[in-house]
């Protein structure tokens, strides 16, 4: 009786130091996520070096990690600060009147006559949509400037995020080995179970990241390109933008050419409206069809469906970590109810239907 008490008195104060450790390190789980992301996708690249370093730990890993931040971090921060850059310059072409979402809306419509008896079959004014579009364009971009301000006030803390990151990611990739033995001790889900777990948590992670942002790159500098040479303003902007969305399965970066075509189409520019079309179609879209299957669906086993609506609920609840989360929790559901059915549901469903003997 006394050692069942004590047993549970100690799992209880265990749960409890557990909770209050994981409420000290709320502040830093996505610098901690992010380093163990990092830590993942080029934990290959640190074995290869270790062999060739030898008994050098230390060093195969600071090697590892000044890969990653050239080839990761580095230009991910120069997008970001680019994006936020152009984001300011079309929030104030907003704010003075230069540019008028408005004005666009007009002009598709007197190209297209159509549109007016299609918003007139839901009840819908040209002014209800214009209005909308106006203040969806100021909220948006006001937004992004607050968030730019934002970033500017707190770059300390943004810094020191960073720097946290990479730190960890240091120690993850030197001791990544050990740290998931004592993982593998510590739960008890058994070793077979958890050896399975940290597979996939392994290939998802490294799939959905690598997969996700190199497709996203890829048609966020395909847009960029096309939005450039066609002359369009914010090629920059607007390419980002596109990498951003590319991140949502199935929709991605058409949600930005495609509007921008029609409205090439609606104010004569039929040639560059005809190019962006055929080059967004083919050369956008064959970059998410060719390249997301290879480096995501391949090794995440996901049904198409499931990344979808994962992706977007994990980007609904997490923000921009969710593209990773998302999927992530999905892949390990369906990991824990296939063990549940191949070791704890071994009962046969049709055996009460057999005849009697």
């Amino acid at each position: 009786m006394r050692e069942s008490l004590e047993r549970r008195s100690f799992v209880l104060a265990l749960a409890l130091v557990s909770v209050a450790f994981a409420l000290v390190l709320q502040p830093f789980w996505g610098a901690i996520f992010w380093a163990c992301a990092v830590a993942v996708i080029f934990f290959p690249l640190q074995e290869k070096l270790k062999s060739v370093f030898g008994d050098k730990p230390n060093r195969a890993a600071l090697s590892t990690l000044m890969v990653a931040l050239f080839i990761v971090v580095l230009p991910v921060l120069g997008i970001a600060y680019s994006f936020v850059q152009e984001g300011l310059s079309f929030y104030q072409k907003l704010d003075s009147g230069k540019v008028n979402p408005g004005e666009f809306f007009e002009e598709i419509r007197t190209a297209f006559p159509f549109i007016n008896d299609l918003l007139a079959q839901f009840d819908i004014t040209p002014a209800d949509v214009r209005e909308r579009l106006s203040s969806f364009a100021v909220t948006a971009s006001r937004m992004l400037a607050e968030q730019a301000l934002s970033i500017g006030q707190n770059t300390f803390a943004f810094i020191m995020s960073v720097a946290l990151m990479l730190y960890l990611t240091f120690f993850l990739l030197r001791d990544g080995k050990q740290i998931l033995q004592v993982l593998m001790k510590a739960l008890p889900l058994g070793d077979e179970r958890e050896r399975k777990l940290f597979q996939k948590f392994a290939e998802v992670t490294r799939a959905t990241v690598k997969g996700n942002i190199v497709v996203a790159m890829v048609q966020g500098a395909l847009g960029g390109l096309i939005f450039w040479l066609l002359g369009i303003p914010g090629p920059i902007l607007w390419g980002v933008v596109m990498a951003f969305l590319s991140l949502i399965p199935a929709v991605g970066a058409s949600l930005v050419w495609l509007p921008v075509s029609v409205y090439l189409f609606a104010t004569g520019s039929w040639i560059a409206g005809a190019i962006l079309v055929a080059y967004g179609a083919i050369v956008i879209g064959l970059a998410d069809n060719v390249l997301r299957p290879l480096l995501v669906g391949r090794d995440t086993k996901l049904p198409d469906y499931l990344v979808l609506f994962s992706t977007l609920g994990g980007i609904a609840l997490f923000g921009i970590t969710g593209f990773v989360l998302g999927p992530l929790i999905a892949a390990l559901f369906l990991v824990f109810w296939q063990l549940f059915m191949t070791e704890f549901n071994t009962t046969d469903v049709y055996e009460d239907d057999k005849p009697q003997r």
